[in-house]
């Protein structure tokens, strides 16, 4: 299945901006936009009946259920799902409350179209899309919240090398090329890495290696 379309969701109550976000999707050759919802109460409802989507792209900002509660919710029912949260804010709170909520990546919605594609691409093969400049915020954040820790997860050496490259930003793909090993194999230690660290997105790891000084 090497031709498979990367198939996405969007959760955005804006109908002009939903629109485009979906026309933006299928302008790309290996993506489909399958859903399109205005409430996170609709997709949530959707993951029983409908098909599940690689990625969604979410609204953080969404009237009844918010953003970051939908994550949640949603990868409690279909933690496979990658879920890039859109905002117009660079707001700490809600950053630190998207990562530990299980989201994959952070986008401001000014975010160029190509750039956008490219998070929606690289959130689908093991990365962890954000901003640069939120990137710093989130470096700065978890300076400020870094603590000693005592925890032992009997990380292999193999494993301890691959967790610093994933909290270095490499995808799947860089961290084989870097390492010269295949992307299964990489992706056979990141599974055994989540397993040990109790994680379950790419947020969290990286969140849970820096706030416990793992790397």
């Amino acid at each position: 299945m090497k031709n498979k379309k990367i198939t996405v969701w969007v959760v955005e109550d804006n109908d002009a901006m939903r629109t485009t976000y979906a026309e933006l999707i299928n302008s790309a050759s290996n993506m489909r936009c399958i859903g399109n919802f205005d409430a996170a109460e609709e997709a949530i409802e959707a993951l029983s009946a409908q098909e599940h989507p690689d990625v969604i792209m979410m609204d953080i900002e969404l009237p009844g259920i918010n953003g970051i509660e939908a994550v949640r919710r949603i990868k409690e029912k279909a933690p496979a799902i990658n879920i890039i949260m859109q905002t117009v804010y660079e707001d700490n709170e809600k950053i630190f409350q998207s990562i530990c909520a299980g989201a994959t990546g952070y986008m401001l919605k000014r975010t160029p179209a190509e750039k956008m594609i490219e998070s929606i691409y690289e959130a689908h093969t093991g990365g962890a899309p954000i901003n640069a400049q939120i990137a710093r915020k989130v470096l700065t954040m978890f300076a400020q919240e870094m603590r000693p820790s005592g925890a032992d997860y009997n990380l292999t050496v193999r494993e301890k090398e691959i967790l610093q490259n994933l909290v270095s930003g490499l995808t799947i793909k860089m961290i084989a090329d870097k390492l010269s090993i295949s992307a299964m194999t990489v992706g056979t230690h990141v599974k055994k890495i989540y397993a040990k660290l109790q994680v379950s997105s790419r947020g969290e790891v990286v969140a849970k290696a820096i706030q416990e000084k793992l790397v």
